[in-house]
């Protein structure tokens, strides 16, 4: 399993997958097919406040099992943020066609850390890829207005949501560039080419809030209010598709 892991994990979270995985592989034995890690965790792009990502795919989910892997679940998201999801090998086509952008994003950048890769014969259907992109980028948008209005005499709350609406957008972005047939950059990098030169300073408060969490004063409303409009210019292109 360590050969599967970014080298630059932080010794807490590598030892807390290498336990967790052992645990899941206890309790659901012949069932587990595999455990997948995706998102930042996966790039060893972690930030102090990011989840540490897994998918557990089986074979059944049967209760007695599951039991077993409630205190160690528990005690690895305590230590590292970590969130699993369970899904049913027979589920996965499905679930890829119905939330095509969190799949796509998972199949770009994922680890295995036990089994086989339940990506490598698997694609995300176009059109289905098409038209959950535009829902998800309509729903951000709608989002991002709603939290401006409803959060805008609080900054931090602002801030917390530009970092929670920028990661989804940055799945977005890159899921725009490679129905774009254009060459995918990671998630941070396709949302950068799309906001462009004149968008660098944005680009530069969204990586701050996210890391820090926190933005200089009276900046944060500002920032909510432009990324809300990148989110609309994405929409916009992905209703050419």
């Amino acid at each position: 399993m360590d050969a599967a892991l970014p080298t630059n994990l932080a010794a807490p979270v590598t030892e807390t997958l290498r336990s967790f995985v052992e645990s899941a592989r206890g309790a659901f034995g012949e069932d587990l097919q595999s455990i997948v890690l995706f998102g930042s965790a996966a790039e060893g792009r972690l930030r102090p406040a990011s989840d540490v990502n897994v998918l557990v795919l089986l074979a059944a989910f049967e209760r007695e099992k599951a039991d077993r892997l409630r205190e160690p679940l528990r005690m690895a998201h305590a230590a590292v943020r970590l969130a699993a999801m369970f899904l049913l090998e027979a589920e996965l086509p499905s679930a890829i066609e119905s939330f095509a952008v969190k799949f796509g994003d998972i199949a770009r950048r994922h680890r295995v850390l036990f089994g086989r890769d339940p990506f490598s014969t698997v694609t995300v259907p176009r059109a289905a890829a098409v038209a959950r992109l535009r829902q998800t980028l309509l729903n951000l948008t709608l989002r991002m207005r709603e939290a401006y209005i409803a959060r805008g005499l609080r900054e931090e709350q602002l801030v917390a949501a530009i970092a929670e609406m920028a990661g989804p957008l940055r799945a977005c972005a890159a899921t725009l560039d490679e129905l774009q047939s254009r060459a995918v950059a990671s998630p941070k990098e396709a949302l950068e080419q799309f906001a462009g030169v004149a968008g660098a300073s944005l680009m530069s408060r969204i990586t701050e809030a996210r890391t820090h969490g926190a933005l200089p004063p009276g900046t944060a409303g500002t920032t909510l209010a432009e990324l809300t409009d990148l989110s609309r210019s994405l929409w916009a292109a992905a209703q050419r598709l």
